[in-house]
């Protein structure tokens, strides 16, 4: 078997019949300009700008150097993230071994063309249809058809791509490549469905952007009409139709968030964490549940046998005898995860020997075996392969699991016959005597009891799911410093009821079978949880795909990797850290600088109802709502966004922003909308009307800004005094542009009544929105 030429390979692709994948998950250059720049915001602004320009108001274009800048910043920090990311992703390429030209070699994915000849073994994700002409594997499809069950392929059973392999070895030939492949197929329905699999956050975000641009476009033609029909001539009505739409527009929200979770990206991925999924940062910042695997993930990757205990009786030339027949039993099996390197190790070659028959290990039945021509032997876990028998042996079996070793049993079958073929469905009732105890050991990761302090000091509690002995599990997990290790159970005699209760009630859980960590996942799903999944092997695929987030190792499988929405590229399990404290960051940063932007947006709808109902002109122009907009929301977002906030995030980011932002909101519209009436009733004009509410305003935005800062330090008092200090230099230097021309008596002394009115006012909205959500959030827990 030689595979294809490198020069028929290279042929096949550049006639278009390469592996090209359909789902890149980085944008392009191209994509994030038209992003960015072709927006629907951008377009209204667009649109705002030639009314004023027709107008002649050209003081009031003073919000398109604001929109301008946000767009070039989108677009230079997109671009730099991209940049980060792209060089990011070739060290997450997926490789795949293929034969050319006789040889075996490893290529990218993509540069797989059809008719290739791949080899594919445990771990690997099959990357294209194809079919086996070569061995034996077992494959699990339920990535792809939601069946857990391993189904046996054999030469020309056809694999189906996006499948993985569990345990065997075989050579195939590629049949369907790229956009034709099945996972391609699957993909590409999936991209359709995208929207819905947004987070809580973004979700949230997007109905705000929505409603608001939805809102904008018949308040304006409203407004515009209505200040016609009082009189007012065209120049006039555009400036005050243009004020309220620019007040309603979430101009930087959008912004903000995006520039938050790519700098996130851009951060985690300096420290060798790569995110599939934007979202995944701010979901493993809500998640209250950890899931873990005990291999792996609080031990490293390495196994290495600690010590052989020959079974009772056996002598000392059975004894070596039982020592090359391990040997040759290592030699006969395809396996290579880690407990068979560990073996191969520490067992020295003796040269292979021919076998009848072989059973790859299987996480399903937990042992493997071979059939040589005069005996039948299993290697696997003790109480599965001892049966019955395993009550003789469980108190040895018991002591070294309970120094957190792992004991496997290597057995034979004492059937009269010469060898018999190795059972896939159990070891039968008795009939097999264990040749030799092996006691195997995975060290714990370096700083494994540090990381568990540190999800423990944050309330997130850890669970762990393992297929070991829970005995095993439970000393592991005590040694890393995991609350609550004592309390483990072994699953295998729980129904699905039983599975479901005990999730909550346990902290280990033991021979758990892959469907099982799916249920785990599941029922603490149901019991209202957030559940984060980490792994690294095939077994923990499923699982992982059900969590609300999945991290894997690199040094995992394959397969594993390619299924998680994170990946810790080093295989280091301390950067979890850091991507919780991300997420917060994220989350609490934007939830402040939200409720800022909704506070404007609110209180501008508010007021463009009331104008439209009252009959009268919207009372501020475009350039103080540009002024208001800068020092009281744009400014002080910029800064608090840099800010660190590791605080955890729990309930409706939409029902906290809200309530955050109205009462400023409101207190905002009764200010102004009063103010409009006083002056109306008392003949102030209308210079003075606008100039004393653009000032109440930015008292009021003061307010909020210091209320959301809660508890001050000296990053936020900075923050705050340096936009005062901006509002005031800005007010006097730049009067003309925010047309702040002149302040009369008049304009000050109703500016000093609506202020002095604002505080009570806004304090008692305060507490009453606080008590509305807190009682919203009760009412969630209790349903």
């Amino acid at each position: 078997m030689t595979g294809l030429t490198a020069q028929e390979a290279q042929d096949r692709y550049i006639r278009g019949y390469g592996n090209t994948q359909i789902d890149n998950a980085q944008k392009s250059t191209k994509d994030i300009l038209k992003e960015n720049i072709f927006t629907y915001f951008n377009l209204i602004f667009t649109v705002l700008a030639v009314l004023l320009i027709i107008a002649g108001s050209y003081r009031s274009l003073t919000f398109l150097p604001v929109v301008i800048a946000n767009t070039l910043i989108g677009i230079f920090q997109e671009l730099k993230a991209k940049k980060v990311l792209d060089n990011l992703s070739v060290l997450n390429t997926p490789t795949c071994q293929v034969l050319r030209d006789g040889e075996e070699i490893t290529v990218p994915i993509q540069n797989l063309v059809i008719d290739d000849v791949i080899v594919l073994r445990s771990g690997v994700q099959i990357p294209a249809d194809a079919i086996v002409i070569s061995g034996e594997v077992n494959v699990n499809e339920a990535l792809l058809t939601g069946e857990a069950d391993e189904i046996n392929k054999k030469v020309d059973s056809e694999l189906m791509s996006g499948s993985f392999v569990v345990n065997g070895l075989c050579y195939a030939r590629l049949i369907r490549v790229g956009e034709k492949s099945y996972i391609s197929q699957l993909t590409l329905r999936a991209k359709k469905m995208k929207a819905g699999e947004q987070s809580e956050m973004i979700k949230s975000i997007n109905r705000i952007v929505i409603f608001s641009g939805i809102a904008i476009i018949p308040v304006g033609v409203t407004l515009m009409w209505q200040s016609l029909a009082l009189g007012n001539n065209f120049s006039e009505s555009i400036v005050s139709m243009v004020a309220a739409v620019i007040g309603m527009i979430p101009e930087g929200m959008y912004l903000l968030v995006s520039l938050a979770l790519a700098m996130s990206a851009v951060r985690l991925g300096m420290n060798q964490v790569m995110l599939h999924d934007m979202k995944s940062t701010e979901t493993l910042a809500r998640v209250d549940v950890l899931c873990v695997d005990k291999t792996g993930t609080i031990t490293d990757n390495s196994m290495l046998v600690c010590d052989i205990i020959p079974a009772e009786g056996r002598s000392e030339e059975q004894q070596t005898q039982d020592r090359i027949r391990m040997s040759e039993y290592i030699e006969a099996l395809p396996d290579d995860n880690m407990t068979m390197k560990a073996l191969a190790d520490y067992f020295p070659s003796m040269g292979a020997r021919g076998c009848v028959s072989n059973l790859p290990f299987s996480s399903v039945r937990k042992y493997s075996g071979v059939q040589f021509d005069d005996k039948t032997y299993v290697l696997g876990a003790p109480d599965i392969i001892l049966q019955k028998d395993y009550e003789k042996y469980k108190p040895l079996v018991n002591e070294y699991a309970g120094k957190g070793l792992r004991v496997i049993v290597f057995a034979e079958y004492s059937d009269e016959e010469s060898s018999v073929p190795v059972p896939e469905n159990g070891t039968g009732d008795g009939n097999v005597t264990p040749v030799m105890f092996v006691l195997l050991q995975n060290p714990l990761r370096e700083n494994a009891a540090e990381t568990f302090a540190y999800f423990r000091k944050q309330g997130v509690e850890v669970k762990v799911i393992s297929g070991d002995n829970p005995v095993t599990v439970s000393e592991v997990a005590r040694q890393a410093g995991i609350e609550g290790a004592e309390k483990y159970v072994d699953v295998r005699p729980l129904n699905d009821e039983m599975l479901f209760e005990a999730a909550d009630k346990y902290t280990v859980f033991g021979r758990v079978q892959p469907e099982q960590k799916q249920k785990l996942v599941k029922a603490l799903q149901k019991a209202g949880h957030k559940v984060a999944m980490t792994g690294d092997g095939v077994n923990d695929i499923l699982a992982m795909k059900d969590a609300d987030c999945s991290i894997a190792m690199a040094a995992g499988s394959e397969a594993a990797m390619q299924a998680a929405q994170v990946v810790l590229l080093d295989s280091d399990f301390s950067h979890m850290k850091q991507i919780v404290s991300e997420g917060r960051r994220d989350i609490n940063n934007i939830t402040r600088s939200a409720t800022l932007f909704l506070v404007k947006n609110i209180f501008s709808l508010l007021l463009s109802i009331f104008a439209i109902v009252s009959l009268m002109t919207y009372p501020l122009q475009a350039s103080q709502v540009t002024f208001i907009s800068m020092f009281n929301i744009g400014i002080p977002a910029f800064f608090f966004a840099l800010e660190d906030n590791t605080k955890r995030s729990s309930g409706s980011f939409l029902i906290h922003v809200m309530m955050k932002a109205l009462p400023a909101a409101i207190t905002d519209f009764l200010a102004i909308a009063t103010l409009v009436i006083f002056g109306e009733t008392f003949g102030v004009s209308t210079e003075d009307i606008s100039v004393a509410a653009t000032f109440v305003m930015t008292i009021v935005g003061f307010m909020i800004l210091i209320h959301i800062s809660s508890p001050m330090n000296k990053f936020r008092t900075r923050v705050i005094f340096g936009c005062i200090i901006g509002m005031v230099f800005a007010a006097i230097v730049f009067s003309d542009l925010f047309a702040i021309t002149y302040v009369s008596k008049e304009c000050v002394m109703l500016f000093a009544l609506f202020v002095i009115a604002t505080e009570p006012c806004m304090r008692y909205l305060t507490k009453l929105c606080e008590w509305i959500e807190n009682k919203y959030k009760n009412r969630k827990r209790k349903s």
